[in-house]
């Protein structure tokens, strides 16, 4: 197998680099081309003119991008230099819609696509124990299995296109909750004047622990919200893909609601670059 990849920020970097540790990354490409040579000398492959010249290169391109149009303009870029039976998988956290109309573009040029969201954060994306949630046709999936292995630590094939996506969805959701609830809590233990470290260590042991009070909860009371993780505003953009994937099966997501409000207002003070356990600094102002 010949990979490429396509997108290399704070997650596709180090995705890329466990491929190349695998033996499978043959090249790669990025919209800010100083990026991809600093990657090319680090790791020893090529760097692509255009995703045309990469997809020339390889059976199987990874993308990882921002943005619903960004995938689908990455597609289209790549598509002219697609190979028969290539296989894209898709990174990205975009709609539902989006992947299949991504699919689409790939299928009449020959390939195959995958949309294969991922979750874990930056530390998982270095460690290549990344939890990734995978739509698309078995045969395509089987193919790429070897560079999802690669990169992520539990690969499940959820059903046709579109299904890596919708999970995701559900994912983005559960972290809003998650972050609102962890975040709420740990502003009432200040308040309680309580040992913060020792109340993580204790609840995060508990019937309440979870990733995020693990990881985030010792950052997140130090005041430390920059230089790793999942960014705000990129959160409260898959929050909005949530609301749109909610509209279009007649319902509602308050709790997603609530808390890409209060993004916003973050957002609004400066903090969209940082992790989303920003969110604390409004968590602690109920106490104020």
């Amino acid at each position: 197998m010949r990979a490429g990849f396509l997108g290399l920020g704070a997650m596709g970097y180090p995705m890329a680099a466990n491929l190349r540790r695998a033996g499978l990354l043959a090249a790669v490409w990025n919209r800010g081309r100083d990026t991809a040579a600093r990657f090319a000398d680090e790791h020893g492959v090529t760097v692509a003119d255009d995703p045309a010249a990469l997809a020339r290169e390889c059976d199987l391109l990874v993308t990882c991008v921002s943005a619903d149009v960004d995938v689908l303009a990455v597609v289209e870029a790549l598509l002219p230099g697609l190979r028969r039976d290539a296989v894209v998988v898709d990174c990205s956290t975009v709609a539902s819609d989006t992947a299949r109309q991504a699919a689409d573009k790939v299928a009449a040029a020959g390939g195959a696509f995958l949309d294969a969201p991922v979750s874990g954060g930056t530390e998982g994306a270095a460690a290549g124990t990344l939890s990734m949630m995978v739509g698309g046709d078995e045969s395509a999936f089987a193919k790429a299995r070897p560079a999802l292995d690669a990169m992520g630590g539990r690969v499940v094939h959820m059903g046709p296109v579109g299904s890596g996506q919708a999970t995701k969805a559900v994912n983005q959701v559960m972290a809003a909750g998650i972050n609102q609830a962890v975040g709420e809590a740990l502003a009432f233990a200040e308040a309680l004047e309580l040992p913060l470290e020792r109340v993580i260590e204790v609840v995060g042991s508990g019937a309440a622990g979870n990733w995020f009070v693990n990881h985030r909860g010792p950052t997140m009371v130090r005041g430390e919200y920059t230089g790793f993780g999942f960014k705000l505003a990129l959160h409260h953009k898959d929050l909005e893909i949530c609301r749109h994937m909610a509209d279009n099966n007649g319902g509602s997501l308050p709790l997603a609601d609530r808390t890409r409000a209060d993004y916003e207002r973050l957002m609004a003070e400066g903090h969209g670059d940082e992790d989303i356990s920003a969110l604390y600094r409004l968590k602690r102002m109920l106490f104020d």
